[in-house]
């Protein structure tokens, strides 16, 4: 199974206000395992932005003034997650966005939903945990993910975050790990992949040394005395 874990930053919150997408992160699992590939765009979006928005996500106009527009961009996204589903956090959100993207270029594409299936973990946070909050950074903080680095939205960084709430969530692996300094994302507004490197736990294997062996096996003498040969540990050392 292909799932990819997205998130998007806009303009503003109103796709009927004209608002547009402005960045786009995916995070890529196969068989609920984190994959080497994800993909991240930063938009030219042809239009002001709101300075709430800019608050949120630090995103500027002159940043993106030099990026891609989305019509540069769709073949690549679309080639990602076709055949996917599609792991989004409050999804009518970003999949409306999507969807107005799409819409702009005419006949030639159809809805994101032609091309994936997608599944809201804010619908099944809701269904898990009814009547408490459901933001990411409260579901951060109810399976123990560390989001101290987040401290403002970003499309890449929020699905990583999202892709270990989810699968913590549905009771899958843990982690997302990169080495080096791959977590360091490059503003070049172009596609980025990257390797992501897990690294196995080392357990560390405690060997009894000959006096404390000696020790146990004389408790054992004396708890099978007392039992009258009733010791079970002891027998199963035969």
């Amino acid at each position: 199974m292909r799932q990819i874990v997205l998130d998007t930053e806009t303009t503003g919150l109103e796709t009927r206000a004209g608002h547009r997408v402005i960045e786009i992160g995916c995070v890529e699992l196969v068989d609920r395992r984190f994959s080497n590939n994800h993909y991240h765009v930063y938009l030219n979006p042809e239009r002001e932005m709101d300075a709430g928005a800019v608050e949120v996500h630090g995103i500027t106009q002159d940043f993106l003034a030099d990026k891609p527009v989305f019509a540069q961009e769709v073949d690549n996204f679309i080639n990602f997650v076709e055949g996917a589903e599609l792991v989004i956090h409050n999804a009518p959100f970003d999949v409306g966005f999507l969807n107005a993207e799409l819409e702009r270029l005419g006949s030639g594409y159809q809805s994101i939903e032609h091309y994936c299936t997608v599944l809201d973990t804010l619908k099944l946070a809701r269904t898990k945990h009814p009547g408490q909050r459901n933001s990411l950074d409260a579901l951060c903080k109810r399976y123990h993910i560390d989001n101290s680095h987040r401290e403002r939205h970003g499309a890449l960084l929020d699905s990583e975050i999202l892709a270990d709430v989810y699968l913590r969530m549905t009771g899958g692996q843990m982690a997302l790990m990169f080495g080096g300094d791959d977590q360091t994302i490059e503003n070049t507004g172009k596609v980025v992949f990257q390797e992501n490197v897990r690294q196995p736990r080392q357990l560390k294997v405690i060997v009894c040394s000959d006096e404390e062996l000696a020790l146990h096996k004389a408790r054992l003498e004396i708890i099978d005395q007392r039992s009258d040969g009733g010791c079970i540990w002891k027998n199963m050392d035969k």
